[in-house]
Formats: structure tokens, C-alpha cells, sequence
């Protein structure tokens, strides 16, 4: 089994929620940087539209296998072990293991109402998680004195693990244009968890999940925001697997 498959351009990991919890285990014991990603099919689309976008998330130190197709393709090239691994999922296998590690956690993004309602639900559900620090940013550009801020916050709080819920390609970004100036080690980026494990947004059914159609519940949730995304994104998808996958392996 290799550790990464290649798809689109884009190393995506062959890994599962539990592979993907030791390795943060392994990077906090060893005093390892890192920042991953969560790479569902827009990821792998927009990858394909620009070449920064695609060295940025594929300067994470790991890549994970968010939504099913990303996980069919990975079997169909031969990597049966690989598993879905999204980012509401992972954050909430994170902090149900804090009883047992202890780390601090740090949450970046939201709005200040959306921040309150994750934090409660969080003290709630799960008590012993230890909480360093929120912040709901901006829905504008940030200034350099405020963006300092940010991260004067972020690295006096003392985190270990910082999630990052602002959505791809936005916090992907941030995480590399930031990674270098703040001192917490691990840094996830997980788009809607933050909303998703609020409560403030609905799940999808498991048995949507397993069978790849949490697209089209979300696409049904909030169709005007999200109807580009899947609807010409998913398109955009499979004639990219057609063109450079496709013809390619065979």
C-alpha cells in the first residue's frame, strides 16, 4: 500500500480517520509543523484551474480523502485500504479522544454567534476538551495589524491543534500563508465542521454519506450557494477523471 495516490495533481492520502488521528498524535510528540487539508471534489476541481492553488494544498503535510468519489478513484488505481476521512467527522474524533491526550484546541473561523453556539455544544457534549481560544474573524479583508493580532492570539493561547473552518480555497491559503508565523503545531483546515458539529447545519443521512450522495443533500440544504459547486463542479470532475485519468491509466 503507498502512502499517497495521485489524483488530478493532487497527493491525496490513503488513510482513515483513525490513521489520520496517529499521525497527529506522532507530529505533536515529536514537535512536527504540519497543516493538513481535506480534499472532497471541489478541492481536486479547483486544483485543476490553477497551479498555485494546486502546490498550496499539495504543500500539506497530509491530504485527505474528503467525499467518496475522491475515495472510488483511489480503489479504482489500487488502493483498496483507503477510507473517507472528512473534516466535520475528524474534528469530531478529535475531541471525543480528549480525555485521553489533553490537547488544547484552538478554532478559527464562523461568525461570533456560530463561534458561541460550537463552543457550548462543545463543553456539552464533550467536557473534558480543553478550549485555548476562538475567534470568529471578519467577513472583509483583513489588515496586517489586525491579521497580527490574529495570530498574536493564536500563539499565546498555547494551542496544540488549530481548526480552521473559513472553506476551500480560503483556508487553505491562510494555512499556508500563516503556518510559518504561528507557533501551534497542527493546523486543520475542515470547512463546515464548525457548523456541522454546532448543529447550526444538517448532517447528511450515514447512509448518504457511505453511498456518495451527500452532494446532493447539501446541494438540496442550500442550493443557491452551493449549485456551482456540484452541479458544474461534479461536470467538471468527471470530464477531468475522462481526460487525465482515464485515457492515462489505461
Amino acid at each position: 500500500m503507498s502512502e499517497t495516490v495521485n489524483i488530478l495533481g493532487v497527493d491525496v492520502a490513503v488513510t482513515t480517520l483513525e490513521k489520520t488521528a496517529a499521525r497527529v498524535d506522532r507530529w505533536l510528540a515529536d514537535g512536527h509543523k504540519a497543516y493538513m487539508c481535506f480534499a472532497p471534489v471541489s478541492t481536486l476541481v479547483d486544483s485543476q484551474k490553477s497551479a498555485e492553488y494546486r502546490s498550496v494544498v499539495n504543500g500539506a503535510s497530509l491530504i485527505n480523502p474528503d467525499g467518496m468519489p475522491v475515495v472510488w478513484v483511489a480503489h479504482w488505481k489500487g488502493e483498496p485500504e483507503m477510507q473517507r476521512t472528512c473534516g466535520p467527522d475528524f474534528l469530531v474524533h478529535m475531541l471525543s479522544r480528549a480525555g485521553a491526550n489533553g490537547y488544547r484546541h484552538f478554532f478559527y473561523g464562523g461568525t461570533d454567534k456560530s463561534k458561541d453556539i460550537l463552543l457550548q455544544k462543545i463543553k456539552t457534549r464533550w467536557p473534558k476538551v480543553n478550549i485555548a481560544g476562538a475567534i470568529a474573524p471578519p467577513f472583509r479583508a483583513v489588515g496586517e495589524i489586525e491579521d497580527q493580532s490574529v495570530i498574536d492570539e493564536i500563539n499565546a493561547s498555547g494551542a496544540d491543534i488549530l481548526w480552521v473552518g473559513l472553506g476551500s480555497p480560503k483556508q487553505d491559503y491562510w494555512m499556508a500563508n500563516h503556518r510559518d508565523r504561528l507557533t501551534v503545531p497542527v493546523i486543520c483546515g475542515v470547512g463546515a465542521a464548525f457548523d456541522f458539529v454546532a448543529g447550526i447545519k444538517p448532517m447528511a443521512p450515514e447512509w448518504m454519506r457511505r453511498s456518495g450522495l451527500e452532494w446532493f443533500f447539501r446541494l438540496c440544504s442550500e442550493p443557491r450557494r452551493l449549485w456551482r459547486r456540484y452541479i458544474l463542479g461534479n461536470t467538471q470532475f468527471i470530464y477531468y477523471l475522462i481526460t487525465k485519468e482515464l485515457f492515462r491509466h489505461g
